[in-house]
C-alpha cells in the first residue's frame, strides 16, 4: 500500500521568471524566459489567507477562487492528499494582461510551491503537463518552468519540449502600454482559417527563427521573426504596432514582435549596441503619436526556472511577510 503523503510543516517561497511567447512566427510553440519576476509564498494553515504584495495585482481574488490557490489544490489532489487551508502571499513585478506571462508565472509558481510542500511528489514532467493543460499552450509555462528558450508542441493530450540557451549577446527591450489586453480578446480576432501560403510562410519562418536562435546567427532575426498568423490581425488592437514592427530594425533592433497576445511589444538588440537609447525613444515616440503611454525596460533572457527557498517552522524568517523576505533590489516595480 502506497504511503500517504502529508503536507510538510514549513513554508516555501518560489521566484518565477516572466516569459514572452510566440517570438513572432512561433505561435503557441516558442517561448523565452525573461529577467522579470513573480514570487509565491505558501504554507499550510488552519485558515486560508491570501496576501497580495505590490501594485501589479489589482483585481486578483483574495478568496479560494485565486488561481494560485486553485492550482495548489490540483497538485494536492493529484498527489492524493487533502490540504484545503493555505497561507499564500503573492508578489508580481510582471504586469497583468500585458503579454509577459503573468498567468503562466502564477501557475508555475503555484505548482512548484505546492509540490515542494509535499516533498516533490510530482515529477517535473507531471508539472509541465499540468501547467500546459491549465494554460492551454506550452510556450509561456515551459519558459517559466525551465528557463531559457522553449520549443514546444501540445496535441491536447501531451506536451513535449526542447530547451535551449538563448544566444549570447542579446538583450530585450519591452515596451508595455498603459492599457490591458486580455488573451481571450486577442485570440478572438484571429481567423479560423488561413491560406496555404500564409501557413507555409509561418512554418518556414518559425523554423528559420529556431535555427537562428540555436546557432546564434542574430543577423537572421530581422527576417526570421516575421509573422502572418496572428500579428496582422492583432495590430488593430494596438495602435502603432505595425510601424514599430516594420521600422524597428532601422533604429538598431535585431527584430521586433508582439509579446504573447500583447499589448507589450518586444524588441531584440545586441547587448553591445550603442542604439539602445535611440531604440527606446523610437518606440516611445511612435506610441505617443497614437496617444498611448508606454513603459520601456531593458531585460535579459533568464536562464533558470523557478528558484525555491524552503523554511522550516524554526527558521528565523518563517513568520516574516513576503515583502520582508525579498531584498529591496528584487522588490522593485517595472520602471
Amino acid at each position: 500500500m502506497e504511503q500517504e503523503v502529508k503536507v510538510i510543516k514549513g513554508r516555501v517561497v518560489v521566484k518565477i521568471p516572466a516569459s514572452t511567447a510566440n517570438l513572432g512566427p512561433g505561435f503557441d510553440c516558442l517561448g523565452m524566459a525573461l529577467s522579470l519576476y513573480a514570487w509565491v509564498s505558501m504554507s499550510a494553515s488552519e485558515e486560508t489567507r491570501i496576501t497580495l504584495v505590490g501594485d501589479n495585482l489589482n483585481g486578483v481574488p483574495l478568496d479560494k477562487s485565486n488561481l494560485v490557490y486553485e492550482v495548489a489544490q490540483a497538485v494536492f489532489h493529484k498527489a492524493g492528499i487533502e490540504q484545503t487551508e493555505l497561507d499564500i502571499s503573492i508578489r508580481s513585478d510582471i504586469p497583468l494582461t500585458r503579454g509577459l506571462g503573468s498567468s503562466a508565472a502564477a501557475i508555475v509558481g503555484a505548482l512548484v510551491a505546492a509540490n515542494t510542500l509535499i516533498g516533490n511528489k510530482l515529477t517535473e514532467d507531471e508539472l509541465f503537463q499540468m501547467a500546459t493543460e491549465l494554460e492551454k499552450h506550452p510556450d509561456n509555462v515551459g519558459a517559466s518552468l525551465f528557463g531559457g528558450i522553449i520549443v514546444a508542441a501540445w496535441d491536447g493530450a501531451r506536451a513535449e519540449y526542447v530547451r535551449m540557451d538563448p544566444p549570447a549577446g542579446m538583450d530585450i527591450l519591452v515596451a508595455i502600454p498603459e492599457f490591458e489586453l486580455s488573451t481571450k480578446k486577442a485570440r478572438n480576432v484571429l481567423p479560423e482559417h488561413i491560406s496555404l501560403s500564409d501557413a507555409v510562410f509561418n512554418v518556414s519562418h518559425s523554423s528559420l527563427l529556431t535555427a537562428a536562435l540555436a546557432t546564434g546567427q542574430l543577423d537572421l532575426l530581422r527576417h526570421a521573426m516575421r509573422d502572418r498568423l496572428h500579428q496582422p490581425y492583432r495590430a488593430a488592437l494596438i495602435p502603432g504596432m505595425n510601424t514599430i514592427l516594420e521600422e524597428a530594425t532601422d533604429h538598431g533592433a535585431l527584430g521586433a514582435v508582439l509579446s504573447g497576445a500583447g499589448p507589450t511589444l518586444l524588441l531584440l538588440a545586441e547587448t553591445e549596441t550603442s542604439c539602445k537609447g535611440k531604440l527606446a525613444a523610437f518606440v516611445t515616440e511612435v506610441m505617443a503619436k497614437e496617444g498611448i503611454t508606454v513603459t520601456t525596460r531593458w531585460l535579459m533572457p533568464c536562464l533558470h526556472g523557478p528558484q525555491v527557498i524552503f523554511m522550516n517552522q524554526d527558521h528565523p524568517d518563517y513568520k516574516l511577510e513576503l515583502h520582508q523576505i525579498l531584498p529591496a533590489s528584487e522588490a522593485g516595480v517595472v520602471e
